[in-house]
């Protein structure tokens, strides 16, 4: 097998994605190595969630005969992800870390790491495919776009992919849990990972309120009436709708309430009624950088197509640059929140992205 003489380290997260990838890359001849990330250090009392991951990742890497690391990033992971996690949210914006997790922790300490122990490449368990065009490396949507990931995978830059397989590009997440199964798994049941990248799934307000001091705050109608109060402004984003608790108001429809503004200099919420009220909609974003995968020069007016959150539908756009990039949607768009990200395709190839610092 033309793989036989090249190591691939895969990391290893203890969830089914990651071990089909695996046995995937050891079935194609690859030497694969496991590695286990620690990017959280628990504190007393706290369910760790690593160490029940870390025994499934040893249980998988028994299974499949691969040898398994541990490599702990927790100051990593700290410093360049959670720091700037918890100042987007003082700053009343609403971050995502997976993006940061992913340009930080799994494309740098992870790739720098696994190169020290005689990485030819790595792999991770990412929905995206990785395509070779005149020399360069493009990332593009995976083969289940209901799960692709590239939007998650836009500030990594080409030559971080240089060194990357992705070996379920061409699965869909029902056949990769089939093949958990077939191997008799013990993860080929166990839940994806939700919540805050390698935190885990938890109360906003409870782990927030560790790290920011949360104030109730009123909540106002469109019209600046006093309807309700809130636990903290800056546990919400545009257009949710959860954890409002606003009901029975006199003289109001029996339609559900949704966010379209906070104040957080003032700790207030504005809220409307309807899915589709014209409050929740914007018809263009403000960047004031944009990460391009591929470095290529880009000429404005540029058109493309936009995504602003994971698993929204892309739309037309026109990006404009003017000391700051002005994005013009070709039709508006439901909930756009500063603090997001908004990611830039032609077709199904990932051309990179921003954060969102303001909607138009």
């Amino acid at each position: 097998m033309k793989n036989i003489n090249k190591t691939i380290v895969v990391g290893m997260s203890g969830g089914v994605d990651s071990s089909v990838s695996a046995y995937l890359l050891k079935e194609q001849g690859y030497k694969v190595v496991g590695l286990f990330m620690q990017n959280w250090q628990s504190e007393p009392g706290e369910v760790c969630t690593s160490e029940i991951d870390f025994k499934d990742a040893s249980e998988v890497c028994d299974k499949l005969d691969i040898p398994l690391h541990k490599a702990n990033f927790s100051n990593e992971y700290w410093n360049n992800v959670f720091e700037e996690f918890i100042k987007e949210h003082k700053l009343g914006r609403t971050p995502n870390p997976d993006v940061l997790c992913n340009r930080e922790i799994k494309f740098k300490s992870f790739l720098n790491y696994a190169l020290t122990i005689g990485a030819d490449y790595i792999a991770t368990g990412h929905y995206a495919t990785l395509k070779n065009n005149d020399e360069r490396k493009i990332l593009s949507r995976a083969k289940d776009k209901d799960k692709d990931q590239t939007y998650f995978l836009h500030e990594v830059k080409e030559k971080e992919f240089e060194n990357c397989i992705f070996p379920l590009s061409n699965y869909l997440k029902t056949e990769v849990r089939e093949i958990a199964k077939n191997l008799n798994l013990s993860i080929s049941s166990k839940k994806d990972s939700v919540g805050i990248c390698f935190i885990g799934e938890r109360n906003l307000k409870d782990f927030l309120g560790r790290f920011i001091k949360l104030e109730k705050g009123p909540i106002y109608d469109e019209l600046n009436n006093e309807i309700g109060m809130h636990n903290g402004a800056t546990l919400y984003t545009k257009g949710q709708r959860q954890g409002l608790n606003i009901g029975g108001i006199k003289d109001k429809d029996d339609l559900p309430w949704y966010v379209f503004n906070k104040d957080i200099q003032n700790n207030s919420l504005h809220v409307c009624q309807g899915i589709n009220n014209p409050l929740l909609f914007n018809n263009g974003l403000e960047c004031e950088k944009i990460s391009w995968i591929n470095n290529k020069e880009i000429k404005y007016p540029f058109n493309c197509l936009i995504q602003v959150r994971h698993q929204h539908t892309p739309i037309g756009c026109t990006i404009n640059y003017d000391g700051k990039f002005i994005i013009n949607f070709d039709e508006d768009i439901r909930g756009v929140a500063p603090g997001q990200s908004a990611v830039f395709y032609e077709d199904e190839v990932c051309l990179g992205g921003g954060v969102i610092s303001n909607t138009l």
